[in-house]
C-alpha cells in the first residue's frame, strides 16, 4: 500500500499560494526532474508526483474537492488522465510544444499509450479503519471481505453470452470515435467524438451475457489483503486496482482512510513518544529508581536527586519509525512532581523543621 504525499507539501507551497505562485513553483521543480535533464533514477518519479500535484491544485474544482476531502475527493471522482486533462495547456507552455514536449513525457511515465480512446476506468472505493499505537510501531495485515464491481464469472467479463463474440463497430470501424472535417477558408479542422453506436469501445455485444447483461461485471464480494505499514499517519491511503473493475479497462482503486486511535497512556509527535510519569516530592528531592512502560516493554531508569518539576529524560530509540523518514523515533519521559494537597500534623512539623535547618 502506497501513501501519497500531501501535494502542497509535494510542491513546497501553502494553501494560501494563488495559481499564479503554484506554477511557478511547479515550473521550478519540474524543469529541475525533467527525464531529459535529469537522469537520476528517481526522477521520472518525482516528476510524476509534481505533475500530478500540479495538476490538481492549478484547477479550481480539483483543488476544492482535495482542500475539503483529500486525496480521496479527487482519486474517487477522476482518473488519472482526467487529474492532468486541465493542466495540458501549461504543461506545454512549461515544456514546449515540440521536442520534449509534455505529451511523449506523460505516455513514458504515465502509461496513457495503449489504453484506447473509449478505455474506461472504474470508480474507486472508500475503507475506513482504525490503528493502535502499536500497530504503529509493528505494522499491521488487514483482510477484508470488500463488496464491489467485479468480473462476471459467466462471461469472464467479455460482456457475450457463451458461444458469442463482439462484432467490430461498423459506424467507426473499431476506433471508438469519429471524426468530422470541416473547411474553412485556407484551413481544415478535424475534430473527434466518442462513437455515438459503441459509446468508445470500438465495439458492439449483439447477444449479451444474461448474468451480467452485457457489461462483463456485476456486484460481488472479493476478498483483499492489504499492509498498514510501521510508521503510518492518519490519513488516506491507495490500494492500487482493487477498487471496481471494469473489463478491457482499468479497475479502479481502494482508498483506505486510516485513523491512529488516541493511546491510554502515550502521546505520539512524528516518530517520537511522550509519557508523563508521578513521583513524589521526596523522590524528587532524594531521587529514585523507576520503572518506565515503553511500546517494547518497560525501562528501569534513575531519577537523579534534586530532579525539579518537569524534568525531561530521553530513552533513545524507543519510539516508532515514520512512514516519510527513516530511522526510530525516542521516547521523552516527563517527570511530573506530585506536591501533596492535604498533610497531617506529623508531616506539617517535619516540613517546618526542615525549613528551619534550611534557611
Amino acid at each position: 500500500m502506497s501513501a501519497k504525499r500531501d501535494y502542497y507539501e509535494v510542491l513546497g507551497v501553502s494553501k494560501t499560494f494563488s495559481t499564479d505562485e503554484i506554477k511557478k513553483q511547479y515550473r521550478k521543480l519540474a524543469l529541475k526532474f525533467h527525464p531529459d535533464r535529469n537522469n537520476s533514477s528517481d526522477a521520472p518519479e518525482h516528476f510524476k508526483e509534481i505533475s500530478e500535484a500540479y495538476a490538481v491544485l492549478s484547477n479550481t474544482e480539483k483543488r476544492q474537492l482535495y482542500d475539503q476531502h483529500g486525496h480521496a475527493g479527487v482519486d474517487g471522482r477522476y482518473s488519472s488522465d482526467d487529474i492532468f486533462q486541465g493542466a495540458r495547456g501549461d504543461f506545454s507552455d512549461i515544456f514546449g510544444r515540440s521536442g520534449s514536449g509534455f505529451d511523449s513525457i506523460f505516455e513514458s511515465i504515465f502509461g496513457r499509450s495503449g489504453g484506447g480512446f473509449g478505455q474506461q476506468r472504474g470508480s474507486d472505493i472508500l475503507y475506513e479503519t482504525s490503528v493502535t499505537l502499536e500497530d504503529v510501531l509493528n505494522g499491521k495485515k488487514i483482510e477484508i471481505d470488500l463488496q464491489k464491481q467485479i468480473q462476471c464469472d459467466i462471461c469472464k467479463g467479455s460482456g457475450c453470452k457463451s458461444g458469442t463474440i463482439k462484432t467490430t463497430c461498423r459506424t467507426c470501424s473499431g476506433q471508438g470515435q469519429v471524426r468530422q472535417t470541416r473547411n474553412m477558408g485556407f484551413a481544415s479542422f478535424v475534430t473527434a467524438a466518442l462513437c455515438p453506436t459503441c459509446r468508445g469501445q470500438g465495439s458492439i455485444i449483439e447477444t449479451p451475457c444474461g448474468e451480467c447483461k452485457g457489461q462483463g461485471r456485476k456486484k460481488g464480494t472479493k476478498k483483499v489483503t492489504f499492509e498498514i505499514p510501521p510508521g503510518i499517519d492518519s490519513g488516506d491511503y491507495t490500494v492500487q486496482e482493487e477498487g471496481n473493475e471494469v473489463p478491457d479497462g482499468v479497475n479502479g482503486d481502494l482508498i483506505v482512510r486510516v485513523r491512529v486511535q488516541p493511546h491510554r497512556i502515550f502521546n505520539r509527535d512524528g516518530k517520537d513518544i511522550f509519557y508523563d510519569h508521578d513521583i513524589s516530592m521526596i523522590d524528587a528531592a532524594l531521587g529514585c529508581d523507576i520503572v518506565i512502560p515503553t511500546l517494547k516493554g518497560t525501562e528501569k531508569i534513575k531519577v537523579n536527586s534534586g530532579s525539579q518539576p518537569n524534568t525531561i529524560i530521553k530513552l533513545k530509540g524507543k519510539g516508532v519509525t515514520h512512514i516519510n523518514s527513516r530511522g526510530t523515533g525516542d521516547q521523552y519521559v516527563r517527570i511530573v512532581v506530585n506536591i501533596p494537597k492535604k498533610l497531617n500534623k506529623d508531616q506539617k512539623n517535619l516540613l517546618n523543621e526542615f525549613q528551619k535547618i534550611n534557611d
